[in-house]
């Protein structure tokens, strides 16, 4: 047996007399890679930043390689070799890649002057070491949230760690660069480095993990090896109920009359002659690698970029789309890659931030908002979309992940638009949520008085629950498929531009 470098003995935690943790024993070996899975507010999180000791538990001990303590400070942990990505990264926008990478480096050798030869080469050799290539004086801020990411990792690997936590690392990643990111990580381990990876996207957690815990409401309520569970049972153990998605079909779909057309769209550098069609009860995906122009589409569809060439049609008449509000006012939703800075005011209430699409609707003579409209309009969709909140005036920052996403929904419901185009909207929600969002849009494609667009690089999601996929490449639709002609490893294929047996 592998000997122990972790143990977690009975850690509580509780914030307001809201127990995020109840008596959690957990156990890492060395040189073991440790999926910690479950829903948002399972208390993965909390779990995190004690160890980091960011919190400080209210009962419990952390013993590390040996020595035992109550809690650990944040130097303590660093300086036992535990270094923590966090979901949000913590990296510096307006510095450049090289002086993010170094900085904690300098900091924790405690360097005095700025050496900027030793800066371009310690970022340059932590990059090379998990295989990626980013110009290093490139500010953060002008990166893809990808690119972000991989810089993030980057430079945790440069101290002498012993224990690395990444926490849901992959949640804005392509299939490459997971690859590239679980060679790193296999390679770290053949290092003797234990890896507690955070993850609730199960194709992962089985790929890379070799032992697995998963949390629920604050407790523990299984650790195992990988090789002993299965797909159907993983789920049940993270959400408690037991969830079957299967292939989506658009039915009878009335083909004569056409919910939204696009003809020959292009955007110079981003995508060419895109043209496609939906007709009422289909959720049409579209799905190709990053770079593709698979975003950049689903932005100049809802405004945000302003088409070169092309013709929008919306029930068949022409919508000129130079703005976000030109689409608003043709009916067009969009609901983007990253909620949290495209998508909510993190500080602002649930109540605003559902209403904040229709304000117009709920404003009386004199640009005052009619409360009590308010008040209905905001309970009813917390209602429909099963919203898990304590007030709807507490700040939206204080909702899960996948309540947050919920919420973009239902802002842009309210609207009750004819087009509606989704960019990633699952990216970072757990399997629960998630499979309330992919119920919710079927049901909508059920009453067949809305388009549904649904893009995303998330294979499983778009084959599940998109009748017709399209693949986008270099800019161009390359290929178009019905989802049950198709499973996961030939839908890959296409998108990779691989010559495989697809079908």
């Amino acid at each position: 047996m592998a000997e122990t470098l972790l143990e977690l003995r009975e850690i509580s935690k509780s914030f307001g007399g809201v127990k995020a943790l109840d008596r959690v024993s957990l156990t890492l070996k060395k040189g073991e890679i440790h999926c910690l899975a479950g829903e948002n507010g399972s208390g993965k999180s909390t779990l995190i930043k004690i160890i980091s000791g960011f919190y400080k538990s209210d009962h419990g001990a952390i013993t590390f390689d040996g020595k035992t303590n109550k809690n650990l400070s944040i130097s303590e942990s660093i300086h036992m070799g535990i270094q923590v990505i966090y979901q949000d990264l913590s990296i510096f926008p307006n510095l450049t890649v090289m002086e993010n990478i170094s900085m904690n480096y300098e900091l924790f050798n405690r360097k005095k002057i700025v050496n900027w030869k030793m800066k371009k080469r310690i970022a340059k050799e932590s990059l090379e070491h998990i295989g990626i290539s980013i110009p290093l004086n490139e500010p953060v801020e002008n990166l893809s949230v990808a690119d972000k990411q991989l810089v993030a990792i980057a430079r945790s690997i440069l101290y002498r760690v012993r224990l690395i936590i990444m926490d849901e690392p992959t949640s804005a990643l392509t299939r490459n660069e997971v690859d590239k990111l679980f060679r790193v990580i296999r390679q770290l381990q053949s290092e003797g480095i234990t890896i507690l990876f955070v993850s609730h996207k199960l194709d992962e957690v089985f790929e890379i993990s070799d032992r697995f815990t998963v949390l629920r409401n604050g407790k523990i309520i299984v650790t195992d090896s990988t090789a002993n569970i299965d797909n159907d049972k993983f789920i049940y153990y993270m959400t408690g109920r037991q969830i079957r998605e299967e292939y989506f079909s658009a039915g009878n779909r009335t083909r004569d009359t056409c919910l939204f057309k696009v003809e020959n769209l292009s955007l110079t550098n981003a995508f060419k002659d895109v043209s496609f069609e939906i007709y009422p009860g289909e959720i049409l995906g579209i799905t190709g690698l990053l770079g593709s122009g698979r975003t950049e589409l689903a932005k100049a569809l809802f405004g945000l970029y302003k088409a070169g060439a092309g013709k929008i049609y919306v029930d068949n008449i022409p919508a000129r789309i130079g703005s976000p509000r030109d689409a608003v006012k043709h009916g067009i939703a969009y609901v983007p890659e990253d909620r949290l800075t495209e998508g909510l005011f993190l500080n602002q209430s649930v109540r605003d931030n559902l209403a904040i699409s229709s304000i117009d609707n709920l404003t009386e003579r004199w640009g005052r908002v009619n409360k009590a409209r308010l008040e209905k309009s905001t309970d009813s969709w917390v209602a429909k979309l099963s919203i898990k909140l304590n007030k709807t005036s507490d700040p939206i920052s204080t909702l899960s992940g996948g309540n947050q996403q919920k919420a973009v929904l239902g802002k842009w419901l309210e609207t009750k638009p004819r087009v509606l185009v989704l960019n990633g909207p699952t990216v970072g929600v757990d399997i629960g949520s998630k499979f309330d969002i992919h119920a919710l849009l079927r049901s909508l494609a059920a009453e067949k008085k809305l388009a549904i667009i649904l893009i995303s690089d998330d294979i499983a999601e778009v084959l599940k629950n998109c009748n017709r996929i399209l693949i986008i490449n270099r800019g161009r639709i390359v290929n178009e498929r019905i989802n049950t002609d198709l499973d996961e490893k030939q839908l890959t294929a296409l998108i990779m531009n691989r010559q495989e047996k697809t079908g």
